[in-house]
């Protein structure tokens, strides 16, 4: 049985400055940052700019993922 990651509710800007200021993300930072943002109906331009943000970062290898 898999164990949910229960966290309230935070800024999906809040988690990205949490992943580049670690430079890093974890499952468990991923598990936050896609319930942030599969929690609302739709994102704003805002929104949209901090994903890409982050998926830039591992491109670039900026961020290193971690378990």
């Amino acid at each position: 049985m898999s164990e949910r990651v229960c966290a309230p509710p935070l800024a999906v800007e809040a988690i990205v400055e949490r992943i580049f200021e670690t430079r890093r993300i974890t499952r468990a930072d991923q598990q936050v940052f896609m319930s942030a943002l599969l929690s609302k109906n739709s994102l704003n331009l805002s929104e949209q700019q901090q994903i890409d943000r982050v998926f830039e970062g591992l491109r670039q290898g900026r961020i290193r993922v971690v378990d």
